[in-house]
């Protein structure tokens, strides 16, 4: 399994050879150990300085560097056999960055469900958008075999879909109003006749939430791979007003009933926006210096 020191090897020194005293590996390894264990890295060399770091840092390639880290992170994630690994797709814009006209960084990141680490991220440029940037994002994985990946309405793509079929892995995906056709069989199927299949209980930001989980096979949705539909039906209650909402989420999947059970389904739904949320700071506090 390759090391740190071994991916990091493989960003670009963007450095004249000349003059280099230095290597690029050396110093990126320093903001690692942060003065620790140097001695291998720089032997009958003094550390270098703050501005050397500093300026090298400004001008190095970051998603080259986004690269080599989420790749070793990428090695050592779990791959425990018979276990769903989930990988959430989702973008934020950065608190505190911004480009040189003053409008803000926005990246497109790709977090693993259980470590919430983040795997890979693009920096979403102002003349493009996060749906031709998705596929671009995962081709920076080199295995996606047997991942779910998980994402909102905004990448409930029929690309996407093919996309990840072609490379061995699944989808489960929420369907909104950019899917009309789509939402409206979803809507159609016989909700009524299907017995209930999970009740969960939870409570979090200041109200109490069930969530109502029906799950139906499927075999002709306008949808590449679908092979089941979800319906989870929100009942939020607000604790200080006493205020109560009911909102109906629509979700396809191209995991078989084998591969997940009703009880798998809604975890990987909840498991996308949990992992989001729990990494918006680490997000922001990795990628600021970008």
């Amino acid at each position: 399994m390759p090391g740190l020191l071994d991916r990091l090897a493989q960003v670009p020194d963007p450095r004249n050879p000349r003059g280099v005293r230095h290597a690029l590996v050396g110093v990126l390894h320093v903001l690692e150990h942060v003065g620790v264990r140097l001695a291998p890295l720089f032997p009958k060399r003094p550390l270098p300085a703050e501005t050397t770091v500093r300026r090298l840092l400004a001008r190095i390639d970051g998603d080259a560097l986004d690269l080599a880290v989420g790749r070793w992170l990428a090695d050592r994630r779990n791959r425990a056999e018979g276990r769903l690994r989930g990988l959430a797709v989702d973008g934020k814009s950065l608190r505190g960055a911004a480009r040189a006209n003053g409008r803000k960084i926005h990246l497109l990141a790709a977090l693993d469900h259980t470590t919430d680490l983040v795997l890979a991220q693009l920096d979403v440029q102002e003349k493009t958008n996060e749906i031709t940037c998705f596929q671009p994002l995962l081709e920076t994985m080199a295995d996606l075999a047997g991942v779910v990946v998980t994402s909102d309405a905004m990448h409930t793509q029929r690309e996407h879909a093919d996309y990840l079929l072609g490379r061995e892995a699944h989808y489960i995906v929420i369907v909104k109003g950019n899917q009309k056709k789509l939402r409206k069989q979803l809507k159609s199927l016989p909700w009524t006749e299907i017995p209930l299949q999970g009740r969960v209980r939870g409570t979090g930001h200041g109200r109490a939430e069930i969530r109502r989980i029906k799950v139906a096979t499927v075999n002709s949705l306008l949808f590449p791979g679908a092979r089941q539909a979800v319906q989870i039906k929100r009942r939020r209650t607000d604790r200080k007003t006493g205020k109560t909402t009911i909102k109906t989420v629509y979700a396809v999947t191209s995991l078989t009933a084998e591969q997940a059970d009703p009880t798998h389904l809604p975890t990987l739904v909840r498991g996308h926006s949990a992992s989001v949320t729990r990494s918006v700071t680490r997000l922001h506090d990795t990628c600021c210096t970008r």
